[in-house]
């Protein structure tokens, strides 16, 4: 007579069901159901992960990383943790350690193409493009339906100059099928920056968003830094220089505010100071400062025209660059500005007559062109100033600024 069936874990079925949600998207489901599973079984080390890269999709990078930690803890040589891990650091900004938590899953497994692509990702924002190289081309050898992985490739070949092969990979990965909107408008803008095809009007807002997202943990430290930027510092420079108070009197907003940078130049400026960025990690460093009275996540060019009259001081400190056709910009600050208000920004200067994407896919803009934009929709050119913006490549970036009035 057969055996009756044993009855399944109650532990198992709860991670089953935990993990179904999770795949689902329903984060909060899962974590509820993997908090009760820690509750019965607080060594659960996969729990412990899993619930790790919840809080990891929700934004939490610091309880993620807690939670990963301990399941590596529990098992130092399982390569899916130290991958969980790795990917957690690197998005955290913490590089050199993501580097070698990766290079450690990969030791286990070198056949895991998504921790190849984390540590290329890795190795090239450290500064180490050739270095990169290596694990991108394996990533997409191992999964060459991956356009992430294509894309990677394609950005550390262009920091090497290697032309041919980023416009390689970066075709490639438009040539992927049911490839998502944002992936498809990245590898296209990637390819007019290599010469490859025509400049959009502005650099595709989802890239812009990611790549800031990615670069919010270590923002301050690689500009003021590495880069030598200091170009809110000009622009409030340039304020002062023509009769503008540093005495707390304006509504200012601060376009592109980033982790809080161009904030602590502005706040002198300002009775009330608010800030607008696109990423949402920028906009939580940016919160941790205690410089804003206001921060929104949205596009500019969506968000100024409908505040129209709100502020008496715009700001834009390296933000324009990522936008090709700066005349919507211009009219939505014109819309956001009180009459008589002031707008100040900065650029980087290009090419006579008009605009032009350039390789470090960012957009030069000619002085002259962007003065006569200006008067177009409203604007007095109150004051120019020719700068260098920070150093790439060790060269300064030439750069303008521009200090406008509503008429």
């Amino acid at each position: 007579m057969p055996r009756p069936p044993t009855p399944q874990d109650p532990s198992a079925l709860l991670l089953q069901e935990a993990v179904a949600l999770h795949r689902a998207g329903d984060l909060a489901g899962a974590a509820e159901r993997y908090r009760r599973l820690l509750a019965r079984q607080p060594r659960h080390a996969d729990a412990l992960n899993l619930l790790g890269l919840v809080h990891r999709q929700q934004g939490d990078l610091p309880q993620a990383l807690r939670l990963i930690r301990r399941a590596v803890a529990l098992a130092p040589d399982a390569p899916v943790f130290l991958a969980s891990l790795g990917g957690t650091l690197a998005e955290a900004g913490q590089l050199p350690e993501a580097a070698r938590t990766l290079r450690a899953a990969l030791a286990h497994r070198p056949q895991d193409a998504v921790s190849q692509r984390n540590l290329g990702q890795v190795l090239c924002a450290m500064g180490q493009p050739s270095a990169a190289l290596e694990p991108l081309r394996r990533a997409t050898a191992l999964d060459p339906a991956s356009a992430e992985a294509w894309l990677a490739l394609a950005h550390a070949a262009r920091e090497l100059g290697l032309v041919a092969e980023a416009a390689e990979a970066a075709a490639t990965a438009l040539r992927q099928p049911e490839l998502a909107a944002g992936l498809a408008a990245q590898a296209r803008f990637l390819l007019a920056a290599l010469g490859e095809g025509p400049a959009p009007d502005r650099a595709p807002a989802a890239y812009v968003r990611e790549l800031f997202d990615q670069y919010a943990p270590r923002f301050d430290a690689e500009l003021e830094g590495r880069l030598g930027y200091r170009t809110p510092a000009l622009l409030a420079d340039l304020l002062r220089e023509n009769g503008i108070p540093a005495e707390n009197r304006l509504a200012v907003l601060d376009l592109g505010c980033g982790t809080g940078l161009s904030g602590r130049a502005l706040r002198p400026f300002a009775a009330r100071l608010e800030g607008l960025d696109l990423s949402p990690r920028m906009l939580a460093e940016a919160g941790r400062t205690g410089l804003y009275d206001a921060l929104h996540e949205a596009d500019l060019l969506d968000f100024l025209p409908r505040h129209p009259a709100c502020w008496e001081l715009l700001a834009a400190a390296d933000v324009l660059n990522y936008l090709g056709d700066l005349s919507p910009a211009l009219a939505g600050m014109a819309a956001a500005l009180r009459p008589g208000g002031l707008a100040a920004f900065s650029v980087e200067r290009g090419v006579a007559g008009a605009y032009a994407l350039g390789p470090g896919l960012r957009y030069r803009h000619d002085p002259a062109l962007l003065r006569s934009l200006a008067a177009r929709h409203g604007f007095i050119v109150l004051a120019e100033a020719e700068v260098a913006l920070r150093q790439e490549r060790d060269a300064p970036v030439p750069g303008q600024l521009l200090l406008l009035r509503k008429g």
